[in-house]
């Protein structure tokens, strides 16, 4: 795997070896060791799954506290728009975001430390969305940030009035009222 250090300090762009032939291919999408080694010691814990149509966008999301979550994100099937947002307070890329296009054709991933929110825009007739976390689900502890706030300045690639939200996610906070990370 090709491991390339973003413009953040702490979010990857990974890039599998893919081997292809008349079957098909065959890709390694994880390996601990190799991780380890380029990234840095994570222990994942569970691997999520979801399904989503054109022009939804699910984000931008954490988790506070001791329920932080670090996350490998990737496109099994279809196109989005990735991006990860810094909140952490003494970063100097402090409100900046990175942002990439994972999708089933190059099969990247995305490794999005503590400290961050994420989200992502469906950019295909669908997508599912596969990611592994390194901490539990807390209900109690997640929050979330606008999508557009104007602080932040997400450039994202379709209309507003395409875009699909939860309730949840059209009520979320600003980032200048979100709760941050030292």
């Amino acid at each position: 795997m090709n491991y390339i250090q973003t413009e953040i300090n702490g979010v990857w762009l990974i890039e599998p070896r893919v081997f292809s032939d008349q079957r098909g291919y065959f890709m390694e999408a994880f390996k601990e060791a190799e991780f380890k080694a380029n990234v840095g010691d994570v222990h994942f814990v569970q691997d999520n799954e979801s399904q989503s149509s054109f022009g939804v966008l699910r984000g931008l999301h954490y988790q506070k506290g001791e329920y932080s979550q670090a996350k490998l994100v990737r496109v099994i099937k279809g196109k989005v728009l990735d991006v990860a947002v810094d909140l952490r307070k003494s970063s100097p890329t402090f409100g900046k975001y990175v942002s990439v296009e994972l999708s089933d054709e190059n099969k990247r991933q995305f490794f999005i430390p503590r400290g961050f929110a994420h989200g992502f825009l469906v950019l295909s007739e669908e997508a599912t969305f596969t990611y592994k976390v390194d901490n539990a689900y807390a209900p109690q502890s997640e929050a979330s940030i606008r999508y557009n706030d104007e602080t932040i300045g997400i450039d994202w690639p379709i209309a507003q009035e395409q875009m699909i939200l939860s309730d949840k996610d059209g009520k979320a906070v600003s980032f200048r009222d979100a709760e941050l990370f030292e």
